[in-house]
């Protein structure tokens, strides 16, 4: 592949030129020629599709010359349109007719122009030219309004001598990766000679000499015991490495008992602060709600020494601290050693105001409004309302911002850093929010959260923040967002996770609750371009989690994993009730490649339930990334104080939580102060070599039923098979069992195993082959007459078909198995002129079955790939049915 130039060497980027090459058709005089003008004044200046809503349309563009696209921009008119394109899919391609989704994304109803990068390198990392341009808008910002596109520019690298050198690349990476799925093709079809020329005369990168040496020894030779062998040398190569962090883990807790010097720890909370310093292996505690009041006490856990330490038992008490608080976050720089605390929900901010006196809590909860949970209907008018203290509508909610050091000179100490963020562009008083520290940057990140103003009866919530640590500035990076405003920016919510992938400087962001509603959607935002992307709309049905709330989450960025533990959860989408699981139900999320892959955590095997932390929410949950140790905290297990109707209403550590109680009269709820630690556990290279061997096992014993004596297979059965089975594992012994079946079915014919043509034979075959023979002695299939008049090409023209029109043409039957019971000249080679027995085609097939399952423990660059030709065919047939289908 030719080399491609340093990213230093690399031309700049230029304003892109295009032509208008094809569209859907639009309405009026609202012509795709118009969307190359940049006209914001003029209301005539745009496309506007013929269709209205989420109609079939597109406009494709053309690059006057090839280029590296790299942005492309949407102006807007002069004011906001409900014509305006709300969601919209970009592609790419050198063709019409093979182009690449490379931007999903969406725009806001305003008069701002938006900029988005655009995808220019493939999944393998191989940047990619484009000459065509489509533009797919999916929705308007107006109901029932027809989609408008009112400007659109781009920008890309055009640079010939660069351009041609990453096209040449492409190519090769194209040429390469078709000729990997020949090589495979041919070598599932028992054509060697071609397979070892075409690897040879291309030089390419098929796969790792281990598994050509297994392909050998099992497929050909039949060499079990040097197949085993191989495995052990596969595991030591690292083959097996990415298999076995992809495998789906299960969770192994621990409880952790220290206690401090008093025999102490912390009390029973939620809704609590906690973060960790991964280097000296401390876990700090901060506040919470214990069912009564907020709290004030700071603790500290260290980890190498199993013991807890108390940091202050008031820090209401101390000079510039924080006082009591629940539903606020803290994070931990690493750099510096320094915890920043912010937001708060606490027993004068209203909703928890000691001057009412309720009847109880849950009126006292549906008085003030919820700060979480669905929003709490008003109270029945035999309940009416209790009166706020008249202090009231004079208290200033301001949103206070504190430091704590933990290393150095002021070890100990506290800075109060703000008395109200938002007076200096931050973010106001707001809890249920979260945050992330990035420590290289000394950049702190706050999102969402619900704003505290004293005004319950109205949802209000926060935007996007950043905090210079450096400059001690504020800044605003994306302003409140509603659901009108699509994809492209991240609807602001409560009750949420948010984690920062340092590497790749992108904060993942995802569920928790915007009014009445759980949500199930998940955003990357990227800190560099201030681009943020949606990447499920809903990930529950991609295989996540159910919608939930005040589930936490952490991040390890060296593994692409993200660790979810989840919280409350909806019983039906119609239903208001919330829930906990009968068990703790905790995720993994690979995020890379996107979209990802979700899988659920398993369960310790073995372990009964008080050997697990019960369901819970509202907990808290740090990890280290050094140790790869997960540390969850208290929390509120549910219950409800006692009520007098059907829903009863109860707070729960600042969230208001509505539950369908139904007759029963409820429990209290319990605050927890248990302290886990959670470390994941993958099956290991000796589960995988176990696994393999169990494939190879079972084809010898197959082939040892068709060839010795029934006694020594059952022997084989009973002693080498089954040391390889795991007999816990249903499916597993299920299969093993069936074995039996082999030994008991009748022995094979000879021309089933044997009658084949051999390398030479060039005319008859002989058994099941006839009938194919049969076939092919005709050049050409004759025509049938049906006595009308022959057309001037010597056929017959007629609108019937055939009775027998259904069967296959000739040259579509028989050919794959032909070329499987034909030996190949170099198999014969590399097994031996006088090997016995003979291998025939439907053994080929077997063999080639078992490699091809132990092909999956293989890491991707090391192997053939997975899909086949025939796949392709099938893809290209149902990509040409929907063109079709889309014309139409």
């Amino acid at each position: 592949m030719p080399p491609i130039s340093s990213q230093s060497s690399t031309p700049p980027s230029v304003s892109l030129n295009y032509t208008i090459s094809s569209s859907t058709p639009h309405s009026g005089k609202y012509g795709p020629e118009n969307i190359m003008s940049d006209k914001p004044q003029d209301q005539s200046s745009r496309w506007s599709g013929a269709f209205q809503g989420n109609a079939n349309q597109w406009i494709i563009l053309r690059v006057e010359s090839l280029a590296i696209l790299k942005t492309i921009t949407f102006g807007k008119f002069s004011k906001p349109h409900p014509c305006n394109m709300k969601e919209l899919k970009v592609f790419v391609g050198t063709s019409e007719d093979h182009m690449t989704e490379v931007l999903h994304a969406g725009l806001k109803n305003d008069t701002t122009a938006e900029t988005f990068s655009l995808r220019h390198v493939n999944d393998a990392g191989v940047r990619f030219p484009t000459q065509f341009v489509k533009i797919v808008p999916l929705l308007a910002h107006g109901q029932n309004f027809h989609i408008s596109i009112w400007h659109v520019s781009m920008t890309g690298i055009v640079d010939s001598a660069h351009v041609e050198q990453v096209r040449l690349a492409y190519d090769e990476y194209r040429e390469t990766a078709v000729l990997r799925y020949v090589l495979k093709h041919l070598r599932q079809r028992r054509l060697l000679t071609p397979y070892q020329s075409i690897l040879s005369r291309a030089n390419i990168h098929l796969e790792h000499p281990l598994v050509t040496q297994l392909h050998e020894s099992l497929v050909l030779q039949g060499n079990w015991s040097k197949s085993e062998e191989l495995l052990d040398s596969m595991r030591s190569t690292g083959l097996f490495d990415a298999h076995l962090h992809s495998c789906q883990p299960h969770s192994e807790w621990t409880r952790l008992l220290g206690t401090d010097a008093d025999g102490d720890v912390p009390p029973a909370r939620g809704g609590h602060a906690m973060c960790m310093d991964p280097i000296n292996e401390k876990i700090y505690i901060f506040g919470g709600w214990n069912g009564e009041k907020s709290l004030d006490d700071f603790w500290v856990y260290s980890v190498k020494e199993d013991k807890w330490r108390v940091l202050s038992h008031s820090t209401t008490q101390e000079q510039n601290a924080p006082g009591a608080r629940s539903c606020h976050k803290m994070v931990f720089d690493i750099r510096t050693g320094s915890i920043y605390v912010l937001g708060r929900l606490n027993d004068s901010d209203g909703l928890r105001a000691p001057g009412v006196v309720p009847a109880t809590r849950a009126q006292q909860s549906a008085t003030a409004g919820a700060p979480a949970g669905p929003p709490v209907q008003q109270p029945q008018a035999t309940t009416p309302p209790s009166d706020p203290p008249t202090s009231e509508p004079t208290k200033m909610f301001s949103s206070e911002f504190y430091r704590y050091h933990t290393r150095g000179l002021l070890s100990g100490k506290w800075d109060f850093l703000s008395i109200d963020t938002a007076a200096s562009g931050g973010p106001p008083l707001i809890f249920d929010h979260q945050m992330a520290m990035d420590s290289e940057s000394q950049i702190l990140y706050v999102f969402g959260g619900r704003v505290v103003d004293g005004d319950w009866d109205t949802s209000k919530y926060s935007g996007l923040y950043s905090y210079n640590v450096s400059t001690s500035k504020w800044k605003l990076l994306q302003p409140l967002t509603d659901a009108s405003h699509g994809v492209q920016g991240i609807p602001s919510r409560f009750g949420h996770s948010m984690v920062l992938d340092s590497l790749s400087k992108t904060l993942y962001i995802f569920a928790g609750q915007r009014d009445d509603k759980y949500l199930s959607d998940m955003f990357a935002y990227n800190i560099e371009t201030g681009i943020a992307t949606e990447i499920f709309s809903n990930f529950s049905a991609a295989g996540g989690p159910d919608a939930c709330f005040t589930q936490r989450a952490v991040i390890d960025p060296s593994l692409k994993e993200l660790y979810v533990f989840c919280g409350l959860t909806r019983n039906t989408t119609n239903s208001p009730r919330n829930t906990l699981r009968a068990y703790l139900s905790n995720w993994i999320y690979r995020y890379n490649p996107r979209p990802g892959k979700w899988m659920q955590i398993l369960h310790q095997p073995d372990r009964t339930p008080s050997e697990a932390p019960m369901p819970r929410f509202a907990h808290q949950v740090v990890y280290n990334p050094y140790t790869k140790a997960i540390f969850l905290h208290g929390g509120n297990a549910g219950g409800l104080p006692p009520g007098d109707s059907a829903k009863d209403r109860r707070e729960a550590d600042g969230e208001a939580v509505v539950v369908d109680s139904g007759e029963e009269p409820p429990a209290k709820e319990r605050r927890l102060d248990d302290f886990w630690r959670m470390e994941l556990k993958r099956p290991g290279p000796e589960e995988i070599i176990r696994q393999a061997k169990f494939e190879i096992r079972r084809q010898q014993f197959r082939e040892m039923c068709e060839e010795a004596p029934p006694v020594k297979a059952l022997s084989f059965l009973q002693t080498q098979v089954s040391s390889v089975v795991d007999h816990a594992n249903i499916k597993e012994t299920e299969i093993f069992r069936s074995l039996l079946t082999h030994l008991l079915a009748p022995p094979p014919t000879p021309s089933a195993l044997e009658s084949r043509p051999s390398s030479s034979s060039s005319g008859s075959t002989v058994g099941s082959l006839e009938h194919e023979d049969t076939r092919e002695s005709s050049n050409r299939p004759t025509k049938r007459s049906r006595g009308a008049t022959e057309s001037s090409e010597g056929g017959v023209w007629t609108n019937e078909l055939s009775a027998t029109s259904d069967d296959p043409p000739a040259f579509l039957s028989g050919g794959a198995q032909r070329l499987r019971e034909t030996t190949d000249q170099l198999e014969a080679i590399i097994r031996g002129e006088d090997a016995e027995p003979p291998l025939s085609g439907p053994r080929y097939s077997q063999r080639t079955e078992v490699f091809e399952s132990i092909l999956k423990f293989i890491t991707e660059s090391e192997k053939q790939p997975e899909d086949s030709l025939l796949d392709l065919v099938e893809k290209d047939r149902c990509r040409s049915d929907l063109l079709e289908h889309r014309m139409l």
